[in-house]
């Protein structure tokens, strides 16, 4: 399998047409417009020249399939390898990876989530939870290992892009309670 560098706009396209929320594209402006207020609101938020580009994207690399339809417009289906690759971002099934060697850095997320984004912000909680993040604050968890890809990700299926902060930073010997419970080995002082 080749592998592909799927930005978090790309897995939010490949995991879209996963669900089996079909895309009709035309080159008629008339039938764009028409197909445009027929979407779905996931489809509508992705910038139509991002899309162009990623469907191109996605055609040359094999992962859809084009249908003409009876009014000349081109439905997009996802191939086996494309469904290959946007299981590999189905959210209910993210995971991060692990290693035995630890960088000695923290990763954190941190956010200011509006009360209007409500829902939005609980399935982030919940999503940072199942991924074992850890939480100091109701806004702010912390985990050991590298994820920006996967937190980006998450972060755009759930429309929070603009309330979601990600950092690093280095760990210190003071962290002790954070490295017993990710059972991290204890960090020396440096002299």
């Amino acid at each position: 399998m080749a592998k592909f560098y799927f930005s978090p706009t790309k897995q939010k396209v490949a995991l879209l047409l996963l669900t089996g929320l079909t895309l009709g594209l035309s080159h008629s402006p008339r039938k764009q417009w028409q197909l445009v207020r027929t979407l779905p609101r996931a489809w509508r938020d992705i910038d139509r020249k991002v899309l162009r580009r990623i469907i191109r994207e996605f055609e040359h690399g094999r992962l859809i399939d084009f249908r003409l339809s009876n009014d000349g417009s081109a439905i997009i289906t996802l191939t086996e390898l494309g469904r290959k690759y946007a299981l590999r971002y189905k959210i209910d099934e993210l995971a991060i990876p692990t290693s035995a060697l630890w960088d000695k850095k923290w990763r954190m997320v941190v956010f200011d989530i509006p009360e209007r984004k409500k829902r939005g912000r609980e399935a982030l909680r919940n999503k940072l939870s199942e991924l074992g993040f850890l939480q100091l604050q109701k806004s702010v968890w912390i985990f050991p290992y590298p994820c920006k890809d996967i937190i980006d990700f998450v972060v755009e299926v759930f429309e929070l892009r603009q309330y979601v902060q990600y950092f690093e930073a280095i760990a210190q010997p003071s962290d002790a309670k954070l490295l017993l419970h990710f059972k991290l080995p204890a960090l020396t002082r440096q002299r």
